[in-house]
């Protein structure tokens, strides 16, 4: 219930905040804190009789799915109430793209080699060719 003349709200005897109406452009994503989820879900396995969970999301401002999800995260250690989103970071993912530029590099000079030994191989039986006296040019000579 709203106080007249003020900008709180009275609820449950704890005065919070009134928000404020105006929608924004754009809608940035909550973020709630591993102290918070806990004294939610505290407060939601308190809850007795039927409507008491309702009327805590309702006064919170949560959906239903927001406790399924802490409280799968809350059984898998309080580590997981703090994780956060998006994929996980891998902290040899430096090193890993070094060691596979390595890798393209090493491939490419290899091949660079087996050609470079090709074509020399090339000119060593060319040189042996010119330089080794022609038979045929002997008898003409004499």
């Amino acid at each position: 219930m709203k106080t007249s003349g003020s900008t709180e709200v009275v609820v449950d005897g704890e005065s919070r905040p009134f928000p404020d109406p105006e929608v924004v452009v754009r809608a940035t994503r909550r973020r709630f804190t591993a102290e918070y989820k806990i004294r939610v879900l505290r407060e939601a396995d308190q809850c007795k009789g039927t409507g008491g969970i309702g009327a805590l999301l309702r006064r919170e401002g949560l959906y239903a799915s927001h406790l399924i999800t802490w409280r799968r995260q809350r059984d898998g250690g309080s580590a997981g109430l703090s994780g956060k989103r998006g994929p996980k970071a891998n902290p040899d993912s430096g090193a890993a793209r070094k060691i596979a530029e390595l890798e393209r590099s090493n491939r490419r000079l290899t091949e660079k080699l087996r050609k470079a030994g090709i074509i020399i191989e090339f000119q060593k039986k060319m040189a042996d060719l010119w330089a080794s006296p022609n038979p045929s040019d002997n008898e003409e000579n004499d």
